[in-house]
């Protein structure tokens, strides 16, 4: 790697994280908008909402103390709904943004909007704005602080209705129907990795699920409206991989409208109904594809500048313009942290809306490889590897495991990776089982008491180091939430593989996360980890805490005060340990944060003082 600016070694982690990025949250339809978006952007150091025009450029809405989670417009109206917490403790509350009343500037404070929901001990999560703009869905707990239920609200009056309380927590999926009967949303089922697609009619509460599977684990996603009573989506039922089908709401039918390919699909489709835009997870990276909505018949490939991601849990879905002419996108890459993007059919590619601040230019930065290793069962692994320009001697590695564990690391910006690779270390970052992306029965190979299954992947790793040049002696884990429960896992289950840890927001003993999350996060966990009542001694088992005495790798622990997640007991306890034992073992706390590190100064603090942390214990030569 060959940093072209003048920026030291030692600033180029804070540089990289002073990287900017602008993700799409919602196309305006109205005929007179003119391609109005509102982006999402932290140019102020959390995510603010801003709106782009092609004849302004950005123009800020908010510069709120919390960021921004998600915001909608309110079709036919200057208006938009955000979803916004406090200090990260994911109970959020909808406002109503005036969009013209801003032009003085930027709203500062909550107080200054029009709050639709007042309940700050529950969450509150944006499910669609109703295509006439007289009311808006969202999902919350507030019932009963368990079950997430489907809420409506109507804006003018302010009066809230529950029209979907059948239990689970329901997630947002893809908001109204054409003629705003309908509201979708997606209900996980009682096992991991499944998935139903519910539909509700919203006068009479009457739902029903598309494509039901009582007795298969499966997935059945987002809907794609093509009329106002036939949908698209996709769903893996059946199937190892998704598929493209569709559905009729008067005759019931679902049809298959193609084959299990190599590669899990999600789609959406324009306003209209006529184009579907199909997007393909190939490795982490996304390929985009659009179809003639009713004859299925292939429209092109829309080209993307670089290999990246378009669709993840932190960057809403494309949208495309009312006939589907323009598909509007965010992208993001190993090189460049995110920006929205429009392509225009017709056109040789496709155009850059916005342009964040990157600190150092990324031409400059690593490219990521993919490759497989065989795991201890002959499973194939795959993990993505960023190498430093000087590969002799042998450099020490970091290995970063993602979150979830239903998810996966994708070819997206990640500027810690980009700066460990510019201080001279090698990083990989695998896709152990149990991650998605590569089909259900992968994504099931990690469940319940198959937990350590997972963790013995990280070995096959470390095996593979050798033999690409990596110091082996000098590998440390990092990872953040479920990945933090690995990193720990790494260092009390292979003590003698792992040099250091750096764990962020992560699970020290799934006994004690499991009493102490919130409510509604306990319900869902048991599905995928095991429960307190049934697998209690494999939760006992599968804990690094329990296993605290045969650490000794120095430990790097960041938490959030307000994680409703993962305690902030979880970090405290096992820091307690380590320390009672003589292990190096530093914990920083950060009093406005949650699940993560939402502020920009908190995130240049923590992994500065991280990477400090990792340079001491393994010494990386000068790149």
């Amino acid at each position: 790697m060959c940093v072209r600016q003048n920026v030291a070694v030692a600033d180029i982690l804070r540089a990289l994280l002073e990287s900017r990025s602008a993700f799409l949250a919602d196309v305006d339809m109205a005929p007179e908008a003119a391609g109005r978006l509102l982006v999402r952007s932290d140019l102020t150091g959390t995510m603010q909402l801003y709106e782009h025009t092609s004849w302004g450029g950005l123009r800020p809405l908010t510069d709120l103390p919390d960021p921004v989670g998600a915001a909608l417009y309110v079709p036919g109206r200057r208006h938009a709904v955000i979803q916004v917490d406090a200090t990260g403790d994911e109970h959020h509350q909808l406002y109503l943004v005036d969009l013209d009343r801003r032009a003085d500037g930027p709203v500062v404070a909550p107080s200054d909007l029009r709050a639709l929901t007042a309940a700050p001990a529950f969450g509150h999560h944006l499910a669609g704005a109703a295509p006439s703009g007289d009311e808006i869905a969202y999902v919350s707990n507030r019932r009963n602080g368990v079950d997430f239920d489907l809420w409506v609200c109507t804006l003018a009056s302010g009066e809230h209705r529950a029209v979907y309380t059948g239990g689970g927590w329901c997630q947002p999926s893809s908001g109204y129907s054409p003629d705003g009967r309908y509201v979708t949303v997606i209900k996980p089922g009682n096992r991991p990795l499944d998935e139903d697609l519910l539909i509700v009619d919203v006068r009479t509460g009457d739902h029903r699920i598309v494509l039901p599977h009582p007795d298969e684990a499966a997935q059945v996603g987002s809907a794609a409206w093509v009329g106002p009573t036939e949908l698209c989506f996709t769903s893996n039922v059946g199937s190892d991989r998704s598929v493209l089908a569709r559905h009729d709401l008067l005759t019931g039918e679902t049809t298959t409208l193609g084959t299990s390919g190599d590669w899990d699909v999600t789609v959406v489709a324009s306003p209209d109904g006529r184009v579907l835009l199909v997007i393909e997870n190939q490795e982490g990276a996304n390929r985009l594809r659009l179809l003639d909505a009713r004859t299925c018949q292939d429209l092109g490939d829309v080209p993307l500048p670089e290999a990246g991601v378009v669709d993840a849990a932190h960057i809403a879905p494309p949208k495309l313009d009312r006939n589907g002419s323009r598909i509007y996108f965010s992208l993001s890459t190993p090189r460049q942290a995110g920006d929205v993007w429009v392509f225009e059919r017709g056109e040789p590619g496709a155009r850059r809306l916005t342009s964040s601040p990157a600190p150092i230019d990324p031409s400059s930065l690593a490219a990521l490889d993919v490759t497989h290793t065989a795991a201890f069962d002959g499973e194939r692994i795959p993990f993505f590897v960023l190498a430093p320009a000087r590969m002799h001697p042998a450099p020490p590695v970091v290995v970063i495991v993602h979150g979830g564990p239903e998810s996966q690391a994708t070819q997206a910006f990640n500027p810690l990776a980009q700066a460990f690779v510019a201080r001279g270390y090698g990083v990989v970052i695998p896709n152990v089982r149990g991650s998605t992306g590569y089909g259900k029965r992968y994504a099931s190979l990690d469940d319940r008491t198959l937990r350590l299954d997972s963790v013995r992947d990280l070995a096959a790793i470390h095996a593979w180091l050798g033999d690409a040049g990596f110091d082996q002696e000098r590998a440390a884990l990092c990872g953040a939430s479920y990945g933090g429960y690995m990193v720990l896992a790494g260092l009390a289950f292979q003590p003698e593989l792992w040099a250091a840890g750096v764990d962020v927001v992560g699970i020290s003993d799934l006994v004690t996360f499991l009493e102490h999350t919130s409510d509604y996060r306990r319900a869902h966990r048991e599905r995928e980890y095991g429960s307190l009542v049934d697998d209690r001694a494999f939760l006992e088992r599968a804990s690094p805490l329990r296993n605290a005495d045969a650490m000794h790798a120095p430990l790097f622990v960041i938490h959030g005060r307000n994680d409703p997640r993962v305690p902030l007991s979880e970090a405290e306890q096992l820091v307690a340990r380590l320390r009672e034992r003589g292990v190096p073992c530093e914990l920083a706390v950060y009093d406005d944060e949650g699940h993560g590190l939402a502020r920009l100064a908190n995130r240049i603090d923590a992994y500065t003082r991280a990477a400090s942390f990792l340079d001491a214990v393994l010494s990386p030569p000068r790149p």
